[in-house]
């Protein structure tokens, strides 16, 4: 099973940021505000001729199969458009739309964030076709971040999985754990000391599973399987509310039941669950 954003379908073609030639001749657009997008009468991406688009700030997205793409960001996506979130519409549009989406939600939430000068608290400039912001009081070049987060499924030796939930999620809502990795830490490190954090349990061997692009705002997920060496789970009380470990048969039949909600399917978190779990799960966010 894959899961949304899992790949690059589009060349960046970084090489034409630095000519306004990319505006020239046959490009299409897509219009964007926030994380929702214009979209058509299938669910799909809306994609206009450049001389139909709204004004708003231009991004270059790159190419794809001979042509050009790029998006207008606006402060809200008209409703004639049909406005609808990328984390909605995510698991369902084409995964080479999907692709030049994600990169236009990120640079556009990256924008949205970073309008002044870090060093000496300017208002920036955008250059590069959307790709970098540039200080015109000292100079400094302010390039996209994403911050690392990683996100892991830890099963122990009876073969459970081990799922959390928040205070503030509905009733019977499940996830993985996740959380944001530390200076000075590498990954398997923030995996050990995260699900310790959280749910005061101790993981030895943590396995790299894949990664996931999250434009919501900046973040790069990355997953991992890791194995528990202990089982008693102490919540943190904080970020976590309550925490079980489900069996392979709990989780097929709460789900079946709506008692227990998995994660939805444009998240990495669900690719993992249902790669431990091996077959086929009902019931959704």
């Amino acid at each position: 099973m894959d899961y949304a954003f899992q790949s690059t379908q589009h060349d960046r073609a970084a090489h034409r940021r630095l000519n306004e030639a990319w505006r020239e001749g046959d490009l299409k657009v897509m219009v964007l505000g926030g994380e929702h997008l214009a979209t058509d009468e299938t669910g799909g991406i809306r994609w206009i001729p450049a001389d139909q688009a709204p004004d708003g700030e231009w991004l270059f997205l790159g190419e794809r199969d001979g042509e050009s793409y790029a998006a207008v960001v606006v402060d809200r996506v008209d409703d004639s458009l049909h406005p609808q979130s990328l984390r909605m519409v995510g698991p369902t549009i084409a995964p080479e739309d999907a692709s030049l989406a994600v990169h236009a939600v990120g640079l556009a939430r990256w924008h949205q964030l970073n309008g002044f000068c870090s060093n000496c608290g300017s208002p920036t400039e955008v250059h590069d076709a959307g790709h970098v912001r540039q200080c015109p009081s000292c100079g400094t070049h302010h390039f996209p971040r994403t911050d690392p987060a990683v996100i892991m499924l830890i099963t122990d030796g009876d073969d459970r999985a081990l799922l959390g939930r928040q205070k503030v999620w509905p009733p019977n809502r499940f996830s993985t754990l996740a959380g944001f990795v530390e200076p000075g830490e590498s990954l398997p490190d923030a995996v050990r000391r995260e699900v310790m954090e959280e749910v005061g349990v101790e993981v030895g061997e943590v396995t790299y599973a894949g990664s996931q692009p999250w434009p919501f705002p900046s973040s790069l997920m990355l997953g991992f399987f890791g194995t528990a060496l202990s089982h008693d789970i102490r919540v943190d009380g904080n970020e976590i509310e309550e925490a079980r470990w489900f069996t392979r048969a709990e989780m097929t039949e709460l789900s079946k039941a709506n008692e227990l909600l998995l994660p939805p399917l444009v998240s990495i978190s669900r690719w993992l669950v249902n790669e431990w779990h091996g077959g086929e799960i009902s019931g959704k966010w």
